[in-house]
């Protein structure tokens, strides 16, 4: 039985069932993130329009509705959280790495291109 906790190439795993997106009832692994906050402009699939996700975030799904209410507030923009993913309107990145470095995440990156 491989006791693996780490990978590089997927984040954080579940001690328990292995998998990076845990699929067990205490679900720890989503809550935890995996270690590494990202923040990414996506405009594929969005008919043009460029939306921020930021992934990795440490927390539950009730504290990660309180950051993106706070967010949102800061960068006057709309947004949504998916599946452990905070979604802001528009190209947000400087002013999101400045907002989530100053909240003590040290490892917070630009993920993607330019």
């Amino acid at each position: 039985m491989s006791r693996l906790v780490y990978s590089t190439d997927q984040g954080r795993l579940c001690p328990d069932c292995g998998h990076s997106q845990c699929q067990c009832t205490h679900n720890r692994a989503a809550a935890m993130g995996d270690g590494n906050v990202r923040i990414r402009l996506e405009t594929k699939g969005r008919k043009g329009k460029g939306v921020t996700t930021i992934t990795g975030i440490p927390l539950a799904e009730a504290e990660l509705k309180k950051l993106l209410k706070e967010l949102k507030q800061k960068t006057s923009t709309g947004g949504a959280v998916k599946e452990q993913t905070l979604e802001l309107q528009g190209d947000q990145r400087d002013i999101l790495m400045m907002l989530l470095a100053n909240r003590g995440w040290p490892s917070v990156k630009k993920a993607g291109g330019s």
